[in-house]
């Protein structure tokens, strides 16, 4: 297995062209330690970092790089009733044992579309398959989950899929997840009111959130355009 250099990780271009555009200086990068997939790309870089702001500031000196990542809010619309419904996914988490509730999610990698990256993410860790067209996008920049050590920026999006009630329920329970990468997932459907209890993770509780804001905001301008 050829292992990935440091320099040629897109993470570490992306993190670092993020500095160089807000002005900061880097004077030395040191790592201090790579963890790689088993196809040899790193997927986490912890580094000391030697680097100063526009006023000569010193920044703290310890980075860790994952990448930036997506969250799709997949929003399951009752044919019938138009009731919503969203399609969770279940796994154990490491950082605090619990057994999350998320929306479908994963991180970017080597890939630079943000896109194609969600429509495997859904259907790999779901079983649905979306188009493109039905996607949308909810913030043109990432957003930092912790930009005081982590360089992860989310891209967060939302998708609407109407099927008939025995469709949905179809999505119930099922186990899923990518082979290799020790993820153990099952499905899990609840109406959307019910979402904000189960999910402990910020992100996913930002992505619905802000799902339900763009869709506020769609309802005022056709509200307006009809008057």
């Amino acid at each position: 297995m050829m292992k990935q250099k440091l320099e040629d990780s897109l993470k570490y271009q992306q993190w670092l062209r993020t500095l160089q555009a807000n002005g900061i200086i880097v004077n030395k990068i040191e790592p201090l330690q790579l963890i790689y997939k088993p196809n040899g790309e790193i997927i986490f870089a912890l580094l000391s970092v030697d680097a100063q702001d526009k006023n000569g500031e010193k920044l703290l000196p310890v980075v860790l790089l994952r990448g930036h990542f997506v969250s799709i809010v997949t929003v399951l619309i009752e044919k019938e009733t138009q009731e919503k419904f969203l399609l969770l996914v279940r796994q154990y988490r490491i950082a605090n044992g619990e057994y999350t509730y998320e929306h479908p999610a994963g991180m970017c990698d080597s890939s630079t579309d943000v896109w194609q990256v969600a429509l495997k993410e859904i259907e790999e860790e779901t079983g649905l398959k979306v188009e493109k067209s039905q996607l949308r996008l909810l913030n043109e920049k990432p957003l930092y989950t912790s930009p005081g050590l982590l360089d992860e920026g989310g891209y967060l999006f939302a998708c609407e899929i109407e099927m008939s009630q025995e469709d949905i329920y179809h999505f119930r329970n099922k186990k899923t997840g990518a082979e290799g990468e020790r993820e153990f997932i099952t499905t899990y459907i609840c109406p959307i009111q019910e979402a904000f209890g189960l999910m402990s993770n910020l992100t996913s509780q930002l992505n619905l959130m802000m799902y339900l804001y763009k869709d506020i905001e769609i309802d005022k301008k056709k509200a307006n355009f009809g008057s």
